[in-house]
C-alpha cells in the first residue's frame, strides 16, 4: 500500500465540483448523482471527505461560478482546500490536511478530467499515496475546438491508462462507484 509511513486511512477527494467547472460539463447531472452517492457513502462510514476548490483568472474566488454545485455541499466539519494549479497538492494545504488525519489512499472524484483530476492523480502517486480514480464520477467539457478528443473520449483514455498506472509500493487504478469499498484492499 501507500509509501506514507502511519497513513493508513483513506479519504474521498472532491475535486472542483463548482458550476464554472462542471456546469456545461459531459454528462453532468449523472456525475454529480455519482459523486453526491460517494459521499453519502463515505460520511456513512466515517470516510474523510475532502473537497477541492479551484480559482484563477477565469474562476474567481467568490464568484458564482466558483461556488460548489448546488446538489453538493461540504459539511461544516469538512475540509475545503483552496487551490490554484491543476494538481491539488501544488501550494495547497491538502498534504497537510491529509497527513493530520492519517490518510495514505485517496479516491478521487469530480472535474476536469483532463485538467485537474489528471494532475492531482499523478500528485498523489509521487507523494506516496494510493490513487484510485472513480471510473464513473469524473468529467470534463468539450475542448475539441482546441484539438482534444470529445469529452467521452478523454474520460475513457483516462480510466485506460489510470487502470494501469504502477509505482513500488503504491498502487493506482481505477473502480466504478457501485464497486467502491472505502475499508476494502485495493490492487
Amino acid at each position: 500500500m501507500a509509501t506514507l509511513d502511519n497513513r493508513p486511512g483513506t479519504a474521498l477527494l472532491v475535486i472542483d465540483v463548482q458550476r464554472g467547472v462542471v456546469d456545461r460539463a459531459y454528462q453532468r447531472d449523472a456525475v454529480v448523482a455519482r459523486v453526491a452517492t460517494l459521499v453519502d457513502q463515505a460520511r456513512r462510514e466515517e470516510i474523510p471527505v475532502v473537497w477541492v476548490q479551484h480559482s484563477d483568472d477565469e474562476i474567481v474566488k467568490d464568484s458564482e461560478d466558483w461556488l460548489m454545485v448546488p446538489e453538493l455541499e461540504p459539511r461544516d466539519d469538512e475540509p475545503v482546500i483552496q487551490k490554484n494549479y491543476g494538481d491539488s497538492f501544488e501550494d495547497s494545504t491538502l498534504e497537510a490536511v491529509l497527513a493530520g488525519r492519517g490518510v495514505g489512499r485517496v479516491f478521487v472524484v469530480g472535474g476536469q478530467t483532463d485538467f485537474c483530476i489528471r494532475s492531482t492523480l499523478h500528485g498523489a502517486l509521487v507523494r506516496g499515496y494510493d490513487a484510485i480514480l472513480v471510473a464513473d464520477a469524473h468529467t470534463t467539457e468539450d475542448q475539441t475546438e482546441w484539438g482534444a478528443p470529445p469529452p467521452d473520449q478523454v474520460i475513457a483514455h483516462t480510466n485506460l491508462y489510470w487502470g494501469y498506472q504502477a509505482a513500488p509500493g503504491r498502487v493506482a487504478g481505477t473502480v466504478d462507484t457501485v464497486d467502491v469499498d472505502f475499508r476494502g484492499a485495493f490492487g
